[in-house]
């Protein structure tokens, strides 16, 4: 495990955790780049897998949500990640939900979070995804960005805001994710219901047509859903995305539901539980959509993962790739190495059966 996590972690677990994660983003953003970001630094490995027309150099990535604003993509790509996503960003800046918002639960290795979408806005978004060393070179590290809407835009001008950030964002990216199901902005949740989700991803798809023809390059779209569904809108949702031409869907995000962690301190908290609790709930949906989907369809696999074994049980679920937030928190930057090196194994082993 890299010594300056080894080193920082008992002082970041003594502080609440948005402060302590306030503090790790700050630190990786300074030093990246430096002498201290090389004893950080892990071996990518090397499990390619094309999905959506992109090659992913492997098959582990970092979920949205741990940075927001795009400011440390070159430290996580030294930590070894096949691609990395950041972000939930909107149009304007926005301060979130009030504090405190983010809680540990550690006895379940899990995270309750009700941020709201904190971000500096998409304009300062932009920027860091520009400055950042990996996209100036080139790097084989897959970026995605996710986009979502203002808390202050009303539920039914929603589409207005994922255009403004599809827009946006469309050039730097090399795939979008549109955030339509966290639990911690208003009404957002609604878009994943039929009618919503039809009106949507049909504006998605038309301006993305026309960014396509203007920039010359078609960049994949994927749709990230909640655990919190019922089969028949997990069909419904599956359906919609097939029929206005995404590219992908990623299951999934957090859960409002508090299935194993009752009792302990926090976890009556409003907002979305992330780690170990999520796990069989992600994986349910993820064997849902995969039936539905058929193959060669891309599903990313997120919620649960805190050991290398998690990652395996989302690939047999259905998912072509994980990515991992609430794991890194608990583990640190070894639990991409262990993962990577397992999934490629798994694969290997497959292979030769």
């Amino acid at each position: 495990m890299p010594l300056p996590y080894l080193l920082a972690r008992p002082f970041l677990f003594r502080m609440d955790a948005e402060t302590a994660h306030e503090h790790t983003l700050t630190l990786l953003a300074k030093t990246a780049g430096t002498p201290l970001a090389r004893t950080w630094a892990c071996p990518r490995v090397s499990d390619p897998i094309t999905l959506a027309g992109l090659q992913f150099p492997n098959r582990v990535g970092l979920a949205a949500g741990l940075d927001k604003n795009a400011r440390c993509i070159d430290a996580f790509a030294d930590m070894g990640f096949g691609f990395v996503e950041v972000g939930t960003v909107t149009p304007l800046a926005q301060p979130g939900n009030p504090r405190p918002r983010m809680f540990r639960l550690p006895a379940s290795q899990a995270i309750i979070n009700r941020m709201g979408f904190n971000n500096d806005g998409l304009q300062a978004f932009v920027a860091n995804v520009q400055r950042s060393r990996v996209r100036q070179r080139g790097d084989a590290m897959l970026l995605g960005l996710n986009i979502g809407k203002n808390a202050a835009t009303p539920i039914e001008d929603a589409t207005s805001d994922y255009l403004l950030g599809l827009e946006g964002v469309y050039a730097h990216a090399d795939y979008i994710t549109i955030n339509i199901s966290s639990p911690n902005t208003r009404n957002l949740r609604s878009l994943q219901s039929d009618a919503a989700l039809d009106a949507l991803l049909s504006a998605l798809a038309r301006r993305r047509d026309e960014l396509a023809a203007q920039h010359g390059k078609r960049r994949p779209i994927f749709v990230k859903i909640a655990p919190d569904l019922e089969h028949g809108q997990i069909t419904l949702i599956a359906d919609a995305l097939q029929r206005h031409g995404m590219d992908g869907v990623i299951a999934t995000n957090t859960t409002t539901a508090r299935t194993g962690v009752h009792g302990l301190p926090h976890a009556q908290e409003t907002g979305g539980l992330s780690g170990a609790p999520l796990r069989q709930a992600s994986n349910a949906v993820i064997h849902q959509l995969r039936a539905r989907l058929g193959a060669g369809f891309p599903i990313i696999g997120v919620g649960g993962i805190v050991r290398a074994k998690d990652a395996l049980e989302k690939i047999r679920a259905g998912a072509d790739v994980v990515q991992i937030y609430t794991g890194l928190i608990y583990r640190g930057p070894s639990l991409v190495l262990q993962t990577a090196r397992a999934l490629r194994a798994d694969r290997s082993n497959s292979r030769q059966s």
